[in-house]
């Protein structure tokens, strides 16, 4: 049995030390905003916040959470979608299919919590994401409007 602080709330979870973070969220916790894409950690689209930073949650295993280390999953990055990054996807219609998009805003709102003035080319460094429908353009846009509204 591990103890979790998950999007605010401490919760008791058991799975075998080698069972990845996204798993545990989804299955468990029933978070399913958290995306399954490739298992290897080259999509993004499982991307949640630890402590704040991103990281791809299929590859991460769950026993590795520390303690009073703080997860984030799309579903509390805030309450009723106004996390400035949210609003700017909204504002800017930036998901086509949408499957990709928790996995990219968690990537992004993790990129402007580290770096709030990131440019088009951190972004382009930063972000390694991948849309297969393309938005790539609106998502850079969608950062740059984010900033205005931290």
């Amino acid at each position: 049995m591990a103890r979790l602080h998950v999007n605010g709330q401490v919760v008791d979870v058991e799975f075998d030390d080698d069972t990845p973070l996204l798993w545990v969220l989804r299955e468990q916790l029933g978070l399913t905003g958290t995306k399954y894409g490739c298992g290897v950690a080259a999509c993004g689209a499982c991307t949640v916040h630890i402590d704040g930073m991103a990281v791809r949650s299929c590859v991460y295993p769950a026993s590795a959470i520390g303690a009073e280390e703080q997860i984030t999953t799309i579903e509390g990055l805030s309450e009723d979608g106004s996390h400035p990054v949210q609003e700017a996807w909204k504002e800017l219609d930036v998901p086509q299919c949408g499957y990709c998009q928790p996995g990219m805003i968690m990537a992004v709102a993790g990129m402007l919590n580290n770096n709030p003035e990131a440019t088009d080319e951190d972004t382009d460094t930063e972000i390694t994401n991948i849309c297969r429908c393309g938005t790539f353009q609106r998502v850079r846009r969608g950062v740059q409007l984010a900033k205005t509204k931290m």
